[in-house]
């Protein structure tokens, strides 16, 4: 018997339909003597929708009263998920973010949590009772509904998880595992059976959509073993855990993660003095534009050229505070290129075998695909292509790492 928290998100609970099916699926652990704490999301779709009414009355909604608003999707799901537990004849419970007392600071629309009462839900458990939370919202300190943002339900379902001391936090979505690639890319991907959170993160951060990057972090922290499931498929997913097993086994990397939502921006001629790199980053991070790789090379003439990336969103808001710098500091010219993509390979195996980095640039090489930029950190190898070589090297790398599934090796 163990204590379980089980997160399903929106398009797990889409319809009367699919939250019959939870239902189904939460009374079969609880039948076989699993105390279950279920987090869920809204419907599909419904948090979009009720953002869209606030919208249709302001552009820009009052962040507290926009908090009132779309917390109540998560709301009607954990009420209709309780009516069809106790249908099955499953005692169970509802509690929105307020009643539990998942306690945040007052940053409405992005809240984090600071604090769990665990004291109703223990109680609700001792007494054989299914507890079903609402995820994505909190309470802050005055009384004021706030929301987590962003992935904001994994996030609850990770920290209920850590405060209960639960032996695992199951996250059910549409996808049965965490694969060494995507498939839709690669037919050839495997499903993880087990990935560091130190990968994950990785992974995350550089593209791979699975799970957002605030849950991991916050499973890491308190050491929360995550394991992602498919809804409505059997299987064992994959467990994302802090540990790094060293064996005969252990692959050189995890997985191979992309981005399409980039963009380079290059300043040229810039004159090569103490400083420069400030004067030119200072005004993007004063804009609020997040930089993700940079390189900067020195040319014969004491003049320098720096190029960064940002996200494609942000390309024109980029692209025009350059240029007002250029002119400020006497650089040469700006130019951009929205047709580039990350692709990125992952490993904790890395830190234990030379020769990753170099391996990566002679499959990409042997494709004729042409590196622009290259980052790396002690488990992760990102360079920036060609946006039309993307698809192409990823799965070049994928057969280089020997990632590909043995039964179609070849193909």
């Amino acid at each position: 018997m163990a204590l379980i928290v089980q997160k399903f998100g929106g398009t797990s609970v889409g319809s009367i339909e699919r939250i019959e099916q939870v239902a189904d699926k939460v009374k079969k652990f609880r039948e076989a003597g699993d105390d279950l704490v279920v987090v869920l999301s809204a419907m599909s779709g419904e948090t979009n929708r009720l953002i869209d009414l606030a919208r249709q009355i302001s552009d820009k909604p009052d962040p507290r009263e926009l908090d009132v608003i779309v917390s109540t999707g998560e709301q009607v799901t954990i009420a209709l998920l309780v009516m069809a537990l106790i249908k099955r004849g499953v005692p169970a419970v509802s509690y929105t973010g307020n009643q539990v007392r998942i306690l945040t600071d007052s940053a409405h629309n992005k809240a984090r949590i600071l604090q769990i009462d665990d004291q109703k839900i223990r109680a609700d458990l001792t007494a054989g009772r299914v507890v079903v939370v609402a995820g994505f919202q909190g309470v802050d300190e005055h009384g004021n509904i706030t929301t987590l943002g962003r992935g904001g339900s994994d996030t609850t379902g990770v920290a209920l998880a850590a405060a209960l001391n639960a032996a695992e936090c199951q996250i059910y979505t549409d996808v049965d595992g965490v694969y060494t690639t995507d498939p839709r890319v690669v037919p050839q991907a495997q499903r993880l059976e087990k990935i560091t959170f130190e990968e994950m993160l990785e992974m995350a951060s550089l593209g791979s959509k699975v799970l957002q990057i605030r849950s991991v972090e916050f499973a890491g922290k308190y050491n929360v073993p995550l394991r992602v499931l498919h809804s409505f498929k059997e299987g064992p997913g994959t467990l994302i855990t802090i540990d790094e097993e060293e064996s005969m086994e252990q692959p050189i990397i995890s997985g191979i993660a992309f981005n399409r939502d980039e963009a380079k921006l290059t300043i040229r001629g810039v004159p090569d003095t103490p400083g420069v790199a400030f004067k030119i980053l200072g005004p993007i991070s004063a804009s609020n534009i997040e930089v993700d790789m940079i390189v900067q090379n020195v040319a014969h003439d004491n003049t320098t050229d720096f190029t960064f990336t940002v996200h494609r969103n942000e390309y024109e808001k980029a692209l025009s505070v350059l240029e007002n710098t250029a002119r400020e500091i006497g650089a040469r010219e700006v130019i951009g290129d929205l047709k580039i993509a990350k692709v990125s390979i992952v490993g904790v195996g890395m830190r234990s075998h030379a020769g990753v980095a170099s391996r990566m640039f002679e499959a990409l090489a042997k494709e004729t695909i042409n590196i622009q930029m290259i980052s790396t950190s002690e488990i992760k190898v990102s360079v920036v292509i060609e946006e039309k070589y993307l698809e192409l090297a990823v799965r070049a790398l994928h057969t280089a790492f020997e990632l590909d599934a043995p039964a179609r090796q070849g193909e």
